[in-house]
């Protein structure tokens, strides 16, 4: 993973004050001492740790997002989620009350995610085209990206990845200051709509898309 720590997502200081008091006194010392939840697929199943450069989504975003790659890939569509946990998982709670279901793909650095067994893929953006055979080029209606750096270096190996496995739609979250470069890399254009985490980030967030979406205005 990248040394540079300022290409990091940061926590703002009142709520990494408040986390750092919490596992002060539950007797914790970090996110990794969670374990899976009873619903393995709710958001938050899985303990964020903001040392991985891990932060979820709140529900509200985790569905509005979840439910617009849903739209977009179509009946028994199938979507890749890379380093974006919360919305696969979402995915799975909103697929199991739909008849055209669709499928879903976590490519994800963190093996606390191989307990959803074969839909999770290990990904190191460090190596963006080292993928199982079986996730064939251009197999996906649509590849939701949430790079855990806000670097070009990070945006551009991530591009490699989304560009190996769509078919031609791109739904990426990142900081704002990764606008111009998400233009250049992959033709995105940013979204009107914000997303909001579980705690709140210092960094600007934004989406971008490659097709027209309700998210732009």
């Amino acid at each position: 993973m990248s040394d540079c720590e300022d290409d990091v997502p940061r926590l703002s200081a009142e709520t990494l004050a408040a986390l750092h008091e919490f596992y002060a006194e539950s007797g914790r010392t970090g996110p990794e001492q969670n374990s899976m939840k009873t619903d393995k697929f709710s958001v938050g199943a899985v303990e964020e740790d903001w040392r991985m450069s891990q932060f979820w989504y709140s529900e509200d975003t985790a569905a509005r997002l979840a439910e617009e790659v849903m739209q977009q890939a179509g009946e028994h569509g199938r979507i890749a989620c890379i380093s974006a946990p919360s919305v696969y998982q979402k995915l799975k709670q909103l697929d199991s009350t739909r008849s055209d279901s669709v499928s879903a793909v976590l490519l994800e650095f963190d093996r606390r995610f191989a307990a959803y067994g074969d839909e999770f893929v290990f990904y190191d953006y460090n190596n963006p085209l080292c993928l199982p055979e079986d996730l064939l080029p251009q197999s996906f209606d649509i590849v939701i990206a949430d790079p855990p750096y806000l670097s070009e270096e990070c945006l551009g190996k991530v591009a490699l990845t989304i560009k190996y496995l769509t078919k031609g739609k791109i739904l990426l979250c990142t900081g704002a200051i990764m606008e111009e470069p998400a233009g250049k890399l992959m033709d995105l254009k940013i979204c009107s709509f914000l997303p909001k985490h579980n705690h709140n980030l210092a960094n600007e967030f934004r989406c971008y898309v490659n097709y027209e979406s309700s998210l732009l205005s």
